[in-house]
């Protein structure tokens, strides 16, 4: 663990950091996933950004740990690691807060995917149910991977959890509504994929003529809106 400054030490308690490489770090705030985990995540990676610490090429943040990597050139491992302790010190986050943070992003659904009644069996509710509990929360995105613009929103209805599908599908389209796990997401681009489809959306999530490309970020609140696409 890196010193903290007194007053953070309630919020970072947990807080890690470890060598990745020659020339990174990474930051661990805790090992399960959460919005209080992930809104600490958050708000260190952009303090990181919005410092400039001189030596730092690219910050990565993830579920539960932050990538910080730097160019031995202008800064060394011990150095930035103390740099990231004081930075942590002054970071507030949003549980400290007690607050919502990120935009309200709305994604229209078509709830038409090849999975729907298939989900419904498993899972044993009615297809208006699935509708209804997927439809039903605001979702908080904590974080993009897998392929560009893809957000990995939770948490899903209990009722809705599933394990993926046992044999994935070689092409799932682009605008693609899935579920897996607790978590929905929508395919951003047409890629392999095992998550259970269960509805469209017409909306672009990644669009290169768009700034950001990305319509979803790490840290906003979605929510599916049915019956519009």
């Amino acid at each position: 663990m890196i010193p903290l400054q007194e007053g953070s030490k309630h919020i970072y308690a947990t807080l890690r950091v470890a060598p990745l490489g020659d020339d990174a770090v990474v930051m661990t705030f805790g090992d399960t996933i959460s919005r209080e985990v992930a809104s600490r995540v958050r708000s260190v990676a952009d303090a990181i950004l919005a410092e400039g610490i001189r030596g730092v090429v690219d910050v990565v943040p993830a579920y539960t740990t932050i990538a910080v990597y730097f160019d031995p050139v202008h800064t060394s491992r011990d150095e930035l690691t103390t740099l990231l302790a004081a930075l942590c010190g002054r970071a507030v986050t949003i549980d400290a807060l007690g607050e919502a943070a990120g935009r309200v992003v709305e994604i229209p659904v078509r709830y038409d995917g090849p999975d729907l009644n298939e989900v419904a069996e498993q899972t044993g509710v009615s297809v208006n149910d699935v509708i209804e509990r997927h439809a039903a929360p605001t979702y908080y995105a904590y974080m993009l991977g897998f392929v560009p613009g893809f957000a990995y929103l939770g948490d899903l209805d209990p009722s809705l959890v599933l394990p993926r599908r046992s044999t994935p599908r070689q092409r799932v389209p682009a605008g693609s509504v899935a579920i897996a796990g607790a978590q929905t997401a929508v395919y951003p681009l047409v890629t392999p994929g095992g998550w259970h489809i269960i509805g469209s959306t017409a909306l672009a999530m990644f669009d290169v003529n768009r700034h950001p490309p990305a319509l979803i970020r790490a840290g906003d609140n979605v929510r599916f809106v049915p019956g519009r696409d």
